[in-house]
């Protein structure tokens, strides 16, 4: 399973198409981890000023219509990314990320 952070409003924009990023039009791909603890961090590190709910995209990279490829970040880890949109069909489930009482994101939640 691959996790994607995106604000709900992102998700819910566009339910009749393909789900997209501004990466996959700037990069050329879009941003996912391999599991919770990255996603948390990423979350933390590009998400903390974040109102509203982020969720965490489940998504299957079976049932995806488009490529992964596994890529090199600047800190050294490998992180997989989607070269295309993400047919909503290969959304498997949600989780919504929540805050500790100091405000980082601390764990993910079965969305309800």
């Amino acid at each position: 399973m691959l996790f994607h952070l995106t604000p709900l409003d992102a998700w819910l924009e566009h339910p009749d198409r393909p789900y997209t990023t501004s990466s996959l039009a700037l990069e050329g791909f879009i941003h996912c981890s391999a599991d919770e603890e990255r996603a948390l961090a990423v979350a933390n590190a590009r998400y903390a000023s974040a109102r509203g709910p982020l969720m965490v995209l489940l998504i299957d990279e079976n049932r995806l219509d488009a490529p992964v490829r596994w890529d090199e970040a600047a800190d050294g880890v490998l992180y997989p990314h989607v070269y295309g949109p993400v047919n909503r069909s290969a959304v498997a489930g949600m989780l919504e990320a929540e805050r500790d009482s100091s405000g980082r994101w601390a764990h993910l939640a079965v969305w309800s």
